[in-house]
């Protein structure tokens, strides 16, 4: 952290597409403002920086009920009703259009903002006790992750700031 600025730490828990970009548009935006970003990533949070898993990130529409079909680029405004959403292909349609639609609006992929992150000096670390878990190592993470620390490292390393957990 810089002697004297601003500093946002997010912590990610969770490995689908939608929830990948919460963390990444906030702490590219805190960057933009000179906030100092750190984003701890754990449990399946941990698939945004695992280089075998974060280009294939899903977007599974079962209990998603703030999913609604004209917001997946189908005309109406009806919901998707939660038991069409374990019809078999509804994650890989939901998916294919959440990214479609990410695309045309100029976002990048998560593995790019991941790098557009560390790039503009966002510090990104895994979680210890959920990397012990799922028998990972540093050779499984995407460049740029600095460390795997435990949450008391984070929690020192994050002293005064403003956290947001994902």
């Amino acid at each position: 952290m810089t002697e004297g600025n601003r500093h946002i730490a997010f912590i990610c828990s969770k490995g689908n597409l939608d929830m990948a970009y919460p963390a990444l548009v906030m702490g590219w935006a805190a960057l933009g403002n000179g906030v100092d970003v750190t984003i701890f990533f754990t449990f399946w949070g941990l698939d945004l920086i695992n280089k075998h898993r974060v280009d294939h990130l899903e977007l599974p529409p079962v209990a998603n009920t703030s999913m609604k079909m004209n917001m997946m680029g189908i005309p109406g405004n009806l919901g998707i009703p939660n038991l069409v959403g374990v019809l078999p292909g509804m994650t890989a349609l939901a998916t294919k259009l959440m990214k479609d639609k990410m695309k045309a609006l100029g976002v990048p992929p998560v593995r790019e903002y991941l790098q557009m992150l560390v790039d503009g000096g966002a510090k990104l670390y895994a979680c210890k006790m959920t990397v012990d878990m799922m028998g990972l190592t540093m050779d499984d993470f995407v460049e740029g992750v600095q460390g795997i620390v435990t949450a008391s490292d984070f929690i020192d390393m994050t002293e005064g700031a403003q956290i947001i957990f994902i």
